[in-house]
């Protein structure tokens, strides 16, 4: 359906579009010279003085400007550009002035005109740039992402700054309309990745998209894998540092979380202060990282599998104290690190939902206080908790907060194999969680390159962070897989 010529037939029609809509505003104005004027916002969504400034008061005061020759409609005026806001545009449909209109920007209807106007002169209430409260930097940038899509891409331009730094933006969510940015740098994000990205967010068909969960959710090459097969961030440096990487960065408005893909299992290894840091105690933290994630996710599991199916692997001293302190335990050794576990997450849990507060202090109190309450109980025996608590404590040496979920996942399963199988039920795990590594191929990446399929030349920047001066400054031909 197309406007009217008619001021009172055009508030009638978008009257019974907006029923119910008390936030829209009509307002009924006539300019200098007679015309009556139909002023159409949401309001709080514009800037009511920029309106008012630029637009509205010439109009009323003075009239259609004559300066430049004879002016005699509105539709004219945005023809010539002589509104004085950044954006203006005419439309006839009257579903495409609704979507204008419920984005922020101002319609102006004319009496005798068949169009109408449209003002981008949007303004509304946003966050300011903060730190990062999920992501901690112990060096360089200490910006975040904001909710506002501009903000967020207008950071990004301040970091690459070049004209192949491409944004296609794309609208998804039948009720939200939401805005999602689809970045990458031309020349270097291969072609194909690009195009795949692209053509999976165009498939989307969803009521809404609140949170880029919705997007990442909608593109995932597998819903079943516990591993995470992108990258959230909301760190500028690390968007960029992935983007000069040849990665693709997916940007939603309203959600400060940043989707960076393809993803490998090295990156959820890495920290951006591996790349502030010198070379050395980066390369050291790197490794500590690898020990730390293995031996969260399997000394669980190690230690059942000593303890119940091969004592003898275990020094005679180090047995006999064991066995001594488990004399006391009613339960085996499997369902007391089972019930360890299960508190120790609860508890973690508990501390993130908490206000901040107090979620720290609630969370590593009650464990103390729980462990010491079990053990002298008779309930655990003590070795259970050192065990179950060094593994804990170990999964947060890796960097990225997501990418620890399925460390803590896969830690239940693998119990239970080393439990009715000892090392032959852990060795069976480890061979089915890098069967289903090699497997996944987000984007069609591999998902352990350049372990596998192997590259020399890129691994030797997986084990190591090189000083800067030995590495390619060519992002095709570095191998650093920084995120």
């Amino acid at each position: 359906m197309n406007v009217g010529k008619s001021v009172k037939e055009n508030e009638l029609l978008f009257r019974n579009l907006f029923q119910h809509c008390s936030d829209i505003q009509f307002r009924e104005l006539t300019i200098n010279g007679g015309t009556k004027l139909l002023l159409i916002y949401v309001d709080g969504m514009i800037d009511t003085d920029v309106m008012t400034t630029n637009v509205l008061k010439p109009l009323l005061y003075d009239g259609l400007p004559q300066g430049l020759g004879t002016i005699d409609s509105i539709a004219q005026m945005c023809d010539l550009g002589l509104f004085a806001v950044m954006q203006s545009e005419k439309l006839t449909d009257c579903s495409e002035i609704e979507d204008r209109i419920m984005k922020g920007n101002a319609a102006i209807l004319a009496d005798g005109e068949d169009c109408a106007v449209l003002l981008n002169c949007t303004k509304f209430e946003t966050r300011g740039i903060e730190e990062s409260s999920n992501e901690a930097a112990l060096r360089g940038s200490r910006e975040s992402f904001t909710e506002l899509l501009r903000t967020n891409t207008t950071m990004l331009r301040r970091i690459v700054s070049t004209s192949n730094l491409k944004m296609e933006s794309v609208e998804v969510g039948r009720l939200t309309k939401t805005e999602v940015v689809i970045s990458y740098i031309e020349g270097i994000a291969p072609a194909n990745v690009v195009n795949e990205i692209r053509s999976r967010i165009h498939r989307i068909r969803l009521d809404a998209v609140l949170e880029s969960s919705y997007i990442e959710e909608s593109i995932e090459d597998t819903h079943y894998s516990p591993f995470p097969q992108m990258v959230i961030t909301e760190r500028p440096d690390i968007v960029s540092a992935g983007l000069m990487k040849g990665k693709v960065a997916v940007l939603t408005n309203g959600t400060p979380n940043v989707i960076l893909a393809p993803m490998t299992f090295w990156v959820g290894l890495q920290a951006p202060d591996d790349f502030y840091e010198r070379f050395l105690f980066a390369s050291m933290n790197r490794w500590i990282r690898y020990i730390f994630s293995v031996f969260s996710i399997l000394f669980p599991s190690i230690y059942i599998a000593l303890t119940n199916y091969h004592p003898e692997m275990v020094p005679p001293k180090l047995m006999l104290s064991i066995t001594g302190l488990r004399e006391a335990s009613p339960f085996p050794t499997i369902i007391e690190i089972f019930l360890m576990e299960f508190m120790f997450e609860a508890l973690r849990e508990a501390g993130i939902r908490l206000p901040k507060q107090i979620g720290p202090l609630v969370s590593i109190v009650g464990a103390l206080v729980i462990g010491e309450a079990a053990v002298r109980a008779g309930i655990i025996s003590a070795p259970i908790v050192i065990v179950v608590s060094a593994a804990g404590i170990s999964s947060f040496v890796i960097p990225m907060y997501r990418f620890s979920f399925p460390f803590r996942m896969l830690r239940f399963p693998l119990l239970i194999l080393s439990g009715l199988f000892g090392l032959f039920g852990i060795a069976l795990g480890i061979i089915a969680i890098l069967i289903h590594l090699i497997g996944l191929t987000p984007f069609g990446t591999p998902y352990l390159t350049p372990v596998t399929p192997i590259d020399l030349g890129k691994i030797k920047n997986i084990l190591l962070r090189w000083p800067r001066k030995l590495v390619s400054a060519n992002p095709s031909e570095n191998g650093a897989d920084r995120t």
